[in-house]
C-alpha cells in the first residue's frame, strides 16, 4: 500500500524541532509518567516500539524516535523493526512479549480489537483534552470498535488522478472532472502501433480501486446489516464504465505496465498519460521524473455528480500487553497529536500527517501537489470495518472482477457471484474469534 519514500529532512532540522516542541509536549507535561520506572528513581522508562517499515521507512521512524528522546528527560523509545509483525505481535500478546507502542494498519482495527489485544485511549483524549475534531472522522472511525477508540492516525491518503501536462496540452486537453471527460480524454491520449499499444490513456491496471468507482457512482460496498452491495444498478454503472474503457476505447491492456521490464515506470516514460495513485508517489515522480511534468487533480465525479475516493492509512496504538501505557501514549500524543511534530514528520516522510491542524503550515499550503489530496481527503470513505471485509473483497470479488476484465464473464454474471460468494464469506467472518 505504501512505497517508503526517500527522507528529505537534514539532522539540524531534527534538532532545532525537537527543543521547539518539547517544552509544552514532552512526557513530563500533566506528570502522568510517575507509574513508569522514571518515577522516583531518576531512571528513564524504557518503552519498545515496533514497526515493519525497514530501508529509508525505518530512517524515518528512527528520525520521529530520536526527536523525542530529546525533547525530554523520562522516557526513552527504542524502534524495533519487525518482519510478519502481526503474527509475531499476536504470539507475544500472550506470553507477555508485548512492544509498548505498535505501527497499525488502521483496517486491522475491527479484526484485533475484539481479540482485547489493543488498549482504548478514550480516557486519554478527555483527561489531556485532545479533541477528535482535529483528526479525519473517517480515520478515527478506522480506529474504532464497539465505541471505544484505539489509538490516533499517523497519516491519511487517498488516491487521486495523476497526468502527464506534456501529454494533455499536445492534445488540446484539460485534467478531466467527471467520467465522460475521463473517458474521452483517455481515448484521445492513447497510441497504438498495429496490435502494439504504446501510450495508454489510463491505466486500469489495479482492479482494487472498483471500491472507489462504486463511490462515484453513488453506491457502498456494504449495506448497514453487512451483506455485500454492489451487484445493483451501481456496481453495473462501474463495470460498464471499465468495459467502455477497456474494449470499445482500448485504452488500456491488461498487463501493460508489467510489460514495459523491469524498473520501468509506465507514468515517469511516459507510456501511461494518466493513472490513479496516492500521496506516497510524489518523491518517486519528483526523483526519477526529471523529465516528467506532471498535474494532479481530485478523482473525477461520476454519472450523477457523486465524488469517492478510498481513504487509507495507518495509526500508532497501545498494546494491551503494554507495561507502561501511560509513557506509550505520551509518546503517540507528542508525535500524532502536536502541530509541530506532526510536521517534522511529514516533512521527514513525505506522509499526509493525520493531525489536520499541521497542514495549514505553509509545507502544504505553499505546494500545489498537495492541494488535491486534501480536497480528497474531505469526501473520501475508509474501507467497511466488517470484520470480514478484506477476506470478501480479496477472495470473492477481486478474483471475479479479474475475470470480467479478462473477457471471460459477463458483468451480470461477476456481480452476481462476487454477491454470492461475498455474503458467505462476510458471514463466516462476522464474528472474531
Amino acid at each position: 500500500m505504501k512505497k517508503w519514500l526517500v527522507t528529505a529532512v537534514t539532522l539540524s532540522m531534527v534538532t532545532v524541532l525537537a527543543a521547539g516542541c518539547g517544552g509544552s509536549n514532552g512526557a513530563s507535561e500533566k506528570g502522568d509518567t510517575g507509574k513508569g520506572d522514571a518515577g522516583g528513581n531518576g531512571k528513564k522508562t524504557e518503552l519498545t516500539f515496533w514497526g515493519d517499515w525497514g530501508g529509508e521507512g525505518q530512517k524515518q521512524f528512527e528520525t520521529m524516535v530520536d526527536a523525542f528522546n530529546k525533547s525530554q528527560d523520562k522516557i526513552h523509545v527504542k524502534y524495533v523493526l519487525q518482519q510478519d509483525m502481526i503474527t509475531k505481535f499476536l504470539t507475544a500478546a500472550t506470553n507477555g512479549g508485548a512492544p509498548d507502542v505498535l505501527f497499525w494498519d488502521r483496517w486491522r482495527t475491527s479484526l484485533y480489537a475484539p481479540k482485547n489485544v489493543l488498549h482504548p485511549v478514550d480516557e486519554y483524549l478527555a483527561r489531556d483534552g485532545i479533541s477528535k475534531d482535529d483528526f479525519y472522522s473517517e480515520s478515527l472511525k478506522e480506529l474504532t470498535n464497539d465505541g471505544k477508540l484505539y489509538g490516533l492516525p499517523l497519516t491519511v491518503d487517498a488516491r487521486a488522478l495523476f497526468y502527464n501536462k506534456k501529454l494533455l496540452t499536445e492534445a488540446g486537453l484539460q485534467p478531466p472532472t467527471t467520467w465522460d471527460e475521463l473517458e474521452s480524454a483517455a481515448t484521445k491520449l492513447t497510441k497504438w502501433k498495429g496490435d502494439k499499444l504504446e501510450v495508454a490513456g489510463f491505466s486500469m491496471g489495479d482492479l482494487g480501486l472498483f471500491n472507489m468507482y462504486l463511490q462515484q457512482a453513488g453506491g457502498q460496498m456494504l449495506t448497514e446489516d453487512g451483506k455485500t452491495n454492489f451487484n445493483n444498478d451501481k456496481g453495473k454503472q462501474v463495470l460498464e464504465f471499465w468495459d467502455r474503457l477497456m474494449n470499445k476505447d482500448k485504452v488500456y491492456k491488461v498487463g501493460f505496465e508489467l510489460g514495459l521490464g523491469e524498473g520501468q515506470d509506465a507514468f515517469v516514460t511516459g507510456k501511461v498519460a494518466m493513472l490513479y495513485s496516492g500521496p506516497w508517489m510524489l518523491s518517486t515522480y519528483n526523483k526519477y521524473g526529471k523529465d516528467l511534468d506532471y498535474g494532479i487533480v481530485p478523482p473525477p465525479a461520476g454519472p450523477s455528480g457523486d465524488k469517492g475516493s478510498v481513504m487509507g492509512g495507518f495509526g500508532l496504538v497501545i498494546p494491551e500487553g503494554s507495561k507502561h501505557k501511560d509513557e506509550a501514549w505520551e509518546f503517540i500524543k507528542w508525535w500524532t497529536a502536536n502541530k509541530d511534530n506532526a510536521l517534522l514528520w511529514a516533512k521527514t516522510s513525505l506522509n499526509l500527517p493525520g493531525f489536520k491542524p499541521s497542514l495549514e503550515d505553509p509545507f502544504f499550503k505553499d505546494d500545489p501537489k498537495w492541494k488535491p489530496f486534501m480536497d480528497t481527503l474531505e469526501f473520501a470513505k475508509i474501507r467497511p470495518t466488517h470484520p470480514g471485509y478484506s477476506v470478501m473483497e480479496t477472495d470473492a470479488l477481486s478474483p471475479n472482477l479479474q475475470l470480467n476484465q479478462q473477457n471471460k464473464q459477463s458483468i451480470e454474471d461477476t456481480l452476481k457471484k462476487a454477491q454470492e460468494q461475498g455474503d458467505k464469506m462476510l458471514k463466516d467472518n462476522e464474528v472474531v474469534k
